[in-house]
């Protein structure tokens, strides 16, 4: 999953990126609206956190053009206020959720991954696909009854693939939803890791290289 964490306190954007990077979710970070707007852009999110009271572009306004845009972005939108007059205008903006701070890291946690189900067509929240079991929020893989223990990225790639239901994903879109921008376009880390999970995942092998394509599950 692809997130983009918009919030001006950089002590706080910073500590919401790393604890939801450990959720094995690819996570981007702008400090202001403007950077918002601009990763925007050029990079489609599955969610994205949002601070209402924002310099160079208010919270608000990169919400509304958001929309306007008929970006398919889920925004979970934070304020310093919980008042139910916020919550209402927040929420007509276009805003799909609401949080106040201070908040509890789970709360956040679970309702981004809420929100990323919804920008895809429904799925379970546990996907099972070819004996292999994935729940996202415990984070737990099972194949035929064993635990598999994996990586963050390898969790976030495994993922993917199972969200795809036997559709092909290229390297590429595997590197926008699994790794951040600063990630090396060139790199060889998609190539490395699957290595990696195919040997966790055991035999029979169950991911298939389609050549000059991507991958399938």
């Amino acid at each position: 999953m692809r997130v983009l964490v918009v919030e001006d306190e950089r002590v706080l954007a910073d500590a919401i990126a790393t604890g939801l990077r450990r959720e094995a979710m690819a996570v981007d970070v702008a400090y202001d609206g403007g950077g918002a707007l601009e990763r925007t852009s050029y990079i489609d999110y599955d969610v994205i956190v949002l601070d209402r009271d924002l310099p160079v572009v208010h919270g608000d306004e990169v919400c509304r053009r958001l929309v306007e845009q008929r970006s398919a972005s889920r925004i979970l939108m934070l304020t310093a206020s919980g008042d139910v007059d916020d919550k209402v205008e927040g929420l007509g903006l276009g805003a799909d959720d609401y949080l106040a701070k201070p908040f509890v890291f789970i709360e956040l946690v679970a309702r981004v991954r809420a929100l990323g189900r919804r920008s895809a067509p429904a799925l379970p929240p546990v996907l099972e696909r070819s004996g292999i079991r994935l729940d996202p929020g415990k984070r737990l893989v099972e194949r035929e009854g064993r635990e598999v223990v994996l990586t963050k990225k390898e969790f976030a790639v495994l993922e993917e693939l199972m969200r795809a239901e036997g559709a092909v994903v290229s390297q590429e879109d595997l590197l926008d939803k699994a790794w951040d921008e600063n990630i090396d376009p060139f790199t060889n880390v998609v190539r490395v890791t699957m290595m990696t999970l195919r040997k966790k995942l055991g035999e029979p092998q169950v991911i298939e290289t389609v050549p000059g394509v991507g991958y399938k599950l």
